[in-house]
């Protein structure tokens, strides 16, 4: 997961918002999330797990939830981050340990 965690921290989150949201978004209870989000993460699960599955309906709701540019983000990062797990694995490449974004333990960057 450490390369969700770069992206989350390049995005803005602090330590504890981006633990927060990681164990969030792994525990599969997306409850708290927004019905946009959860229809995302249903699509891009559906995405990684059967991608020649999704049909007309699944787009037309992406697209009812984000709109036509925001739907085909959420289409095209999905199949990017997923052809890029395929790579990964296939090469047997090791996730990162450490979050390179994230300030040393007891350091504070100068903003």
């Amino acid at each position: 997961m450490g390369h969700c965690e770069m992206l989350l921290a390049v995005a803005g989150l602090d330590e504890k918002s981006l633990n927060e949201r990681t164990e969030r978004l792994a525990s599969g209870d997306w409850s708290g999330f927004t019905p946009r989000d959860r229809y995302a993460f249903l699509f891009t699960r559906k995405q990684a797990k059967a991608p020649w599955a999704i049909n007309d309906e699944d787009m037309r709701l992406l697209i009812e939830h984000f709109g036509l540019e925001r739907a085909l983000d959420v289409l095209w990062w999905g199949c990017r981050c997923h052809y890029m797990t395929r790579v990964a694995d296939g090469f047997q490449l090791p996730l990162e340990r450490e979050n390179v974004f994230q300030d040393p333990p007891g350091t504070k960057a100068e903003k």
